[in-house]
């Protein structure tokens, strides 16, 4: 599914949320869009359509989605806390206006913060490598089946079903 039609089915309030949180924040809105754009590339070209169920796949386009949100808006941002909190910013907002099921819900605020986390540690890693890391990060993902489980695996990636 591609960025356009995905927006294209949120409802009125929902638009009207993520509206206000880019007004916000103008100047991270390219960067932001951009990230998205790019992830759903790499992801589409590394797993086809399987990226957008409860999977391995899954877990490695959050987590990338957040990393490169980072990446983009620290060069408008300058510093790496900011690109961090923005990136929680909208990966949060978009779990809460897009109302998955609560695991996957929390399986993909899990895996978001994972990929922030791993973009804090390897701040001066070329891309191709974080994506290699994140590819390696995946196969070793923690299938889980309870939110308490998934709170045992800091730092490492969840999915739900194979």
């Amino acid at each position: 599914m591609n960025l356009w039609a995905r927006i294209k089915q949120l409802h009125l309030g929902q638009l009207i949320k993520l509206s206000f949180l880019f007004l916000s924040r103008p100047l991270y809105i390219i960067p932001t869009i951009s990230a998205t754009k790019k992830t759903l590339l790499i992801c589409d070209t590394l797993y086809k359509q399987t990226h957008h169920k409860s999977n391995k796949a899954n877990a490695f386009r959050h987590a990338l989605w957040n990393v490169l949100i980072c990446r983009k808006v620290m060069k408008y941002a300058k510093n790496k806390q900011k690109s961090v909190f923005w990136a929680q910013k909208v990966g949060d907002l978009y779990e809460k206006v897009t109302q998955n099921e609560i695991l996957d819900q929390e399986m993909d605020l899990h895996n978001n913060t994972t990929g922030r986390i791993l973009f804090l540690n390897h701040l001066e890693q070329k891309e191709a490598k974080i994506i290699d890391l994140l590819q390696k990060m995946s196969q070793k993902a923690q299938k889980t089946k309870k939110i308490e489980q998934m709170r045992q695996h800091k730092n490492e990636l969840v999915y739900l079903t194979e």
